[in-house]
């Protein structure tokens, strides 16, 4: 039996050795105007060049992985994303609208939410003081405008609706963050981007280092954000976990975006030989 082309969304001119013949059917996923799309970024250290041309599209109810070898330039593509760099060359549109990152507030403040390795929470503060942590919310009246005081018990009720709404099961929003499981903590970060993120959720290897049944419970709270409406980008190594969740993969390698591939109509190898330069321009079977 002849071999069937290529499922993926290769970008032309990127690199000479690509095929431009393999060419990907539309899909519903990649319709429309993207959420968060970057054209060109370019960023330059010194000598090095961490992005080359990079482009980037993430649609409206998706859950976009991206994967990339060591150096290809994905950490530096999701920091240009999120605003905590700010690109040499190449711009980023939200919502089709172009926009400048001084600083990952500038990218909060537009509804665009990072969860980061390492969380970033305070384990001797509670759950509910870790949502609001840099966001509390002040008291009505003098308390609040000229006291500064915070509003304890709406903090504790909000929280509380935020992790039901992820099905997230800790009963008490009173629980110190460093009493919690790791597979809890990183419910509490993720709950804590869901709740203000307007556009976009950013998750950097949110099961790393954790165990078999709490990576889990953390795919299954990613798939409860998107399906909340929120499109999320998930970076990651774990090819299981990539294949398992995301709706689409960006392949990053060398500083630019080298494919797009659909995981339904791709296998993990075929992915990993794409990202490591091993299947550049080949067709493959589908398995």
């Amino acid at each position: 039996m002849s071999a069937q082309p290529v499922n993926v969304d290769f970008d032309p001119g990127l690199d000479p050795a690509l095929d431009p013949d393999v060419t990907p059917p539309p899909t519903t996923a990649s319709t429309g105007t993207p959420v968060l799309q970057a054209r060109g970024l370019v960023k330059r250290y010194g000598q090095v060049t961490a992005l080359d041309g990079a482009d980037f599209e993430l649609y409206p109810g998706e859950i976009l992985a991206v994967i990339g070898d060591n150096g290809a330039g994905k950490s530096t593509l999701i920091k240009a994303l999120s605003g905590a760099i700010v690109p040499d060359e190449g711009e980023i549109l939200l919502d089709g609208q172009p926009v400048k990152f001084r600083s990952p507030l500038d990218a909060r403040r537009l509804g665009i939410e990072t969860v980061y390795q390492d969380l970033a929470v305070a384990p001797a503060l509670d759950i509910a003081e870790n949502l609001f942590l840099g966001r509390e919310i002040r008291r009505p009246g003098p308390f609040g405008s000229v006291f500064r005081m915070v509003d304890k018990g709406r903090m504790l009720r909000e929280a509380g609706g935020h992790m039901a709404d992820l099905k997230i099961g800790i009963r008490s929003m009173r629980q110190a963050v460093e009493t919690l499981s790791g597979g809890q903590r990183q419910g509490v970060a993720v709950a804590r981007s869901a709740a203000f993120a307007r556009h976009v959720v950013i998750m950097d290897e949110p099961t790393a280092a954790l165990g078999v049944k709490e990576s889990g419970m953390v795919l299954d709270l990613i798939r409860q954000v998107r399906d909340r409406g929120l499109p999320v980008i998930l970076i990651s190594h774990n090819m299981p976990h990539v294949f398992d969740v995301a709706d689409r993969v960006h392949i990053q390698r060398l500083g630019r975006r080298i494919a797009v591939v659909e995981p339904r109509n791709f296998s993990m190898s075929d992915a990993v030989a794409i990202m490591t330069g091993a299947m550049a321009g080949e067709r493959v079977a589908r398995n």
